[in-house]
């Protein structure tokens, strides 16, 4: 049993934060407030913020080495200059070596549970699987679908064409192989703009495996153009005649949605990405109202630059109020929400809160000067903590962050060969 001792609990759930301790027996929280039980260890968490751990319903593990590589350009460009022409030369050493990178740095900055939005064969999907089982986090990984080499009506770069049926007999193995195996689960992701065949076939895939699907959705307003050119259709009557417009999807992005009436998907919002390819704002609040289960992505390294969900969190309040003019929009309460309650929802997980009964994915903030005083806990972690001031991190009950000590992971070995291998200079030679 672990002991996270004397803490400011944030318990979420509709529960005021308290003074107090958390008790953790084998991958369980039992106790929350008063503990006299006697335990194996203990976390001194005086001065510490204890709170449930960080849930990211859309990142891309194969882009964490292409940081900084396809700044400031937008979308269609972003990816058929820059990104998928990089990626198409990854090999199963870079593809693991990106998703150790990723993983490292969402563990230092709280996240316990991510989503995987799809991963191309030639990354070697079993070698990053092996990376997160040894990392210890909870997370989806998924098999990237697809049926036709287009981007709306942009022809995909070519590396990155997979065919249709290899790839879902890839996708059903990697489920039989992964699926279960430590923290790990194993999602469908589909490319965006398949056929409605596909995304049916995906759809049904997903009831019949008991997982989830995940897919990019209404990201730029082409996308949007495109369906109703094609279609005839808005994009929540598309995801209906699809059979996607369920709650073991995940939409990432949905800027151009529109009207969310109707819609009983999740959504993955992705603030920081959006912002920075100039894809616009998505509509949070209009969803929320409609109860759509809205959680948080930090999408990928190339346009984010980074996986600390703390940033999205701040980000997805503060333009909420922006765009609307509104300061009583989306508060920090409903953002730390998003990233915590609603993921777990979305990925069908028993955690995003402090409770008895609830799997022990907790994560511990260092109290430094810029947090203090604390008034309202929820404004504290949303406006202004950082992932940086993340302390411990417990997963599944096991302690994988300690004293900001990263255990499953050997840091500096990481950075020796991501400065080695991660500026991928030959290949960025050709491209830019």
């Amino acid at each position: 049993m672990i002991l996270l001792k004397d803490g400011l609990i944030v318990p979420m759930a509709g529960r005021r934060a308290v003074k107090g301790s958390v008790l953790i027996d084998g991958n369980r929280i039992k106790e929350v407030g008063e503990v006299k039980e006697k335990v194996d260890a203990e976390i001194d968490c005086r001065h510490k913020i204890i709170m449930p751990g960080l849930i990211d319903t859309h990142i891309h593990l194969a882009q964490a080495l292409l940081r900084g590589c396809a700044d400031d350009i937008p979308l269609v460009r972003w990816l058929n200059e820059r990104v998928w022409p990089l990626q198409s030369t990854y090999d199963p050493e870079l593809g693991s070596l990106s998703a150790e990178l990723c993983i490292a740095e969402m563990l230092l900055s709280g996240t316990t549970t991510f989503l995987e939005s799809g991963l191309h064969t030639k990354y070697g999907i079993d070698g990053i699987a092996r990376v997160v089982e040894r990392s210890g986090m909870r997370g989806y990984i998924s098999k990237m679908l697809m049926d036709s080499p287009y981007y709306a009506n942009h022809r995909m770069y070519e590396g990155m064409v997979e065919d249709k049926d290899e790839a879902m007999k890839e996708a059903l193995s990697l489920f039989e192989r992964w699926n279960g195996k430590g923290g790990i689960r194993v999602a469908l992701a589909a490319r965006t703009h398949c056929t409605p065949e596909l995304y049916r076939e995906i759809s049904e895939m997903a009831e019949t495996l008991d997982t989830i699907a995940t897919l990019h959705f209404c990201e730029i307003k082409e996308d949007v153009s495109f369906l109703r050119k094609e279609y005839g259709m808005s994009p929540v009557e598309f995801l209906e005649h699809c059979g996607l417009n369920n709650e073991r999807v995940t939409l990432a992005h949905c800027v151009w949605l529109g009207d969310a009436e109707g819609l009983k998907a999740n959504v993955a919002h992705c603030p920081a990405s959006n912002f920075k390819l100039g894809s616009g704002i998505a509509p949070v609040k209009e969803m929320l109202d409609k109860g759509v289960n809205v959680t948080l992505g930090c999408d990928g390294a190339p346009c984010n630059n980074t996986y600390d969900l703390f940033r999205d969190m701040w980000l997805a309040s503060i333009a909420q109020k922006a765009r609307l003019l509104d300061p009583q929009v989306l508060d920090a309460h409903n953002a730390l929400t998003m990233a915590t309650i609603n993921g777990a929802k979305a990925l069908r997980i028993d955690s995003g809160s402090i409770a008895p009964g609830k799997l022990a994915d907790v994560i511990t903030i260092d109290l430094k000067p810029h947090l203090m005083p604390v008034r309202d806990p929820a404004s504290t972690i949303v406006y202004s903590a950082k992932g940086s001031d993340v302390c411990d991190v417990i997963v599944d009950g096991k302690v994988i962050v300690e004293n900001r000590e990263l255990k499953t992971i050997d840091v500096s070995k990481l950075m020796d060969r991501v400065e080695e291998k991660g500026l991928l200079p030959d290949r960025l030679a050709h491209f830019l």
